[in-house]
This record gives C-alpha cells, structure tokens and sequence, in this order.
C-alpha cells in the first residue's frame, strides 16, 4: 500500500535515533521528512542524510511551526533528561509534535497516546493502555490491559509491563525487564536490564537485577547443574 505523504516533517537530532526516526517515518507513515535541525553549536554542515540542515535558532524562518510538524528523536541520555528539555523547547516554539506507532504493532481502540512517541513494531498493547508525551518504546514489549506509562520514559525492547501498572515520568526499563501487575512506579526511576520488579517502587530509584553467576566447567556445581537440567528437559 503507497501511503499518502500529505504532512511535512522536520526531525530534531542528527544522530543514530534521527537516521532511525527518518526510516520509520517515511516508510510507515502519513509523513515526509523534509529536512533535520539541532542546536546551533552541533551544526557544522547545510545537509544531513541528503536533506537540509537548519540551524535551530532560524528554524522557523526556514520551516514555519504554521506548515510543519517536527519530532524530536533523542535517546534517554540523563535519564530522558534530554528529550524531555527538547520536546518542551519544541512545543513552545508552537510546533506540532508527530507521533509515529509502526503498523507492525498491535493495538485495540481506545488507546490514549501523546505527543511525539516513538513505538517501534511487534508490540502487544492490550485495551485500555494510556501513554503520555514524549514516550519511546523499542521493539516488541508486552503492554498489559489499563496500564499507564508516563511521559517522557523509555522503555526498551522485550519489556513485560502487566497489567494495571502505573510509570511515573521520565523512567527507563532497560531490556528484558518484568513489571509486576497493580505495580506502581514513581518518577525518575531506573530499571535495569533483566530487572524483575513485584513491589510499588519510589522516586529516583534505582532497580539492579541479579547478577547471574558463572561456574567453572570443571567444578561439583557446574556438574551438579548440568545433570539437573539434562534430568529436566529430557
């Protein structure tokens, strides 16, 4: 299917997550990139990946916030610290923040999104799901029936989020990580890869996974473990 490109997309950020916006964007949406911005200081060319790039403090002149819309695409650097500065500097320009889900996803009616996510493919978002503003979701997570995530949070690939969670803003679930059903999550809150979380957690912490440990081939208890998992999968 040939989708209609009838809006006009200016990306903010001219690394990695940029490049990326840009294929998803115009290869799954209703938008055409028609060129990239950052703050001045960062500008060193007229162009980037072919298209032209503009100098942030004469962006409007160039492309008017009346005729373009704009997606800010930064990564969680300081915690979404970043992404989330810029998506505010953004809307006080009076730019209009795209959204983009990939249609490799599934979703139900009823979703409440915000502005300027990024929501790669191969989710399972269940009904009822509320995402905030300013929200990047890597590739194929769980999303859990009435479940909230706050804005300006980043959640990594192969998340399990249960159903009736509650994130708080700018938080990060590193990849693999589980979020108990009913949990509640408070703002600024780091969970790390493979972290498994069953209780409510605060503001501002931090939640490690375990480490797993090694067991030298030759000893009793690599012995032992192996024995024990030949016994149970055979």
């Amino acid at each position: 299917m040939v989708l209609k490109k009838d809006k006009k997309l200016i990306i903010f950020g001219t690394g990695e997550i940029g490049s990326l916006a840009r294929f998803y964007f115009e290869n799954d949406s209703p938008y055409q990139v028609v060129g990239f911005t950052a703050d001045d200081e960062f500008i060193q060319n007229d162009t980037f990946e072919d298209l032209p790039l503009v100098k942030l403090s004469i962006l409007r002149d160039r492309f008017p916030s009346s005729e373009y819309y704009m997606h800010v695409a930064l990564s969680y650097r300081k915690l979404n610290k970043v992404r989330a500065d810029k998506y505010v500097m953004a809307k006080n320009m009076k730019y209009k923040l795209a959204s983009y889900v990939c249609s490799r996803t599934v979703t139900w009616p009823g979703l409440e999104m915000g502005d300027n996510c990024f929501i790669l493919e191969n989710q399972t978002i269940q009904p009822n799901v509320k995402i905030g503003n300013n929200v990047m979701i890597w590739s194929g997570n769980h999303i859990g029936h009435a479940s909230q995530i706050g804005d300006h949070s980043y959640v990594g690939s192969h998340v399990v989020i249960c159903g009736h969670v509650r994130i708080g803003k700018r938080c990060f679930l590193g990849v693999n990580s589980t979020i108990k059903d009913f949990t509640r999550i408070g703002h600024d809150v780091f969970v790390a890869m493979g972290a498994q979380v069953t209780r409510d957690i605060p503001d501002g912490a931090v939640v490690f996974a375990a480490k797993s440990e090694v067991h030298l081939a030759d000893s009793k208890v690599a012995q032992y473990l192996k024995k024990a998992y030949f016994y149970l999968t055979n």
